[in-house]
């Protein structure tokens, strides 16, 4: 079963908690399906085109703590630690925690309250491990031509959850392979950095644009420094030229970092939070999209 939000502009998939059964993403709020009616413009592609491949990510799917999990420094093989929005996790041997890797689950409970045809709230209830608990709710909703997501996270254990959240926007619309045909902006000027230089073949960056010469045969990837969101209107947008069709991503927080991840099929601008609750504190963040055709 999934969920539709539906408006006069939109028309959002969510999956059912649970359809999504990986140990990397949230399992709430999991939205597979988007369509803008002007055009029947559609946005969300998975994250590999071969069955099996990949981590199963889709669509708009959010992720806690990519790069250190939550205790697993301080366990051994076999005992359990947290992945926020998706369980309790267990640690299979002496590896460091690999983001991209399978591990056993015991799911959060978690209920889904269904406000109308436009709004829905997704709860992950707290379940104490090590003394790390926390209480996530995440609030979906259509307005107009754009998407809210809203997060509330508290803290009801004992031990500070110190952590970043990111969106994986796996976007390619109308299923149009990624080539000249897109460009993706930011609203600065960009300074790039990647890990492996090969990762940027193929990619001009001129000012705060993105162009793409060809198809790209390999994934690419780069990172970009954090900036207060708040300073500007928008915070990326990809764009579709031929058709007209875009998203851009309004969200106004404190960026702690910014990163753009795709291969032939896709692209993902990922737009990170960092969060550092004490024991009892809460936090409240929102991400927003708005689609349209120019």
């Amino acid at each position: 079963m999934a969920y539709q939000l539906k408006n006069e502009h939109l028309s959002v998939e969510i999956a059912e908690p649970g359809m999504y059964r990986g140990s990397r993403f949230d399992w709430t709020g999991f939205i597979t399906g988007i369509i803008l009616l002007d055009g029947n413009h559609t946005f969300c592609v998975p994250e590999s085109l071969i069955p099996g491949q990949g981590t199963g990510g889709a669509g708009l799917c959010n992720e806690f703590g990519i790069e250190t999990a939550l205790g697993y420094d301080d366990i051994g093989p076999g005992g359990h630690f947290p992945k926020l929005g998706v369980g309790l996790l267990t640690r299979l041997d002496d590896r460091k925690y690999e983001f991209f890797r399978e591990y056993p689950i015991h799911p959060f409970k978690v209920s889904v309250v269904r406000e109308n045809e436009a709004s829905l709230t997704f709860h992950s209830f707290p379940e104490d491990c090590n003394g790390f608990a926390a209480s996530l709710s995440k609030r979906i909703s259509v307005a107009g031509n754009r998407l809210e997501v809203e997060y509330h996270l508290r803290n009801t254990g004992i031990k500070e959850l110190s952590t970043e959240e990111y969106c994986h926007n796996f976007l390619g619309i109308d299923d149009h392979f990624i080539g000249t045909d897109y460009v993706l902006r930011f609203p600065f000027e960009l300074s790039p950095t990647a890990d492996e230089e090969k990762t940027l073949s193929g990619l001009s960056f001129n000012r705060g644009e993105v162009r793409f010469a060809d198809r790209p045969t390999v994934p690419f990837y780069f990172r970009l420094p954090g900036f207060d969101g708040g300073q500007y209107p928008w915070i990326w947008e990809l764009l579709h030229e031929p058709s007209g069709a875009g998203v851009r991503e309004l969200s106004q927080f404190p960026v702690s970092k910014a990163a753009v991840w795709g291969e032939g099929h896709v692209v993902s601008p990922e737009i990170f939070i960092k969060i550092e609750l004490a024991p009892g504190e809460e936090k409240r963040w929102a991400r927003s999209y708005e689609f349209f055709v120019k």
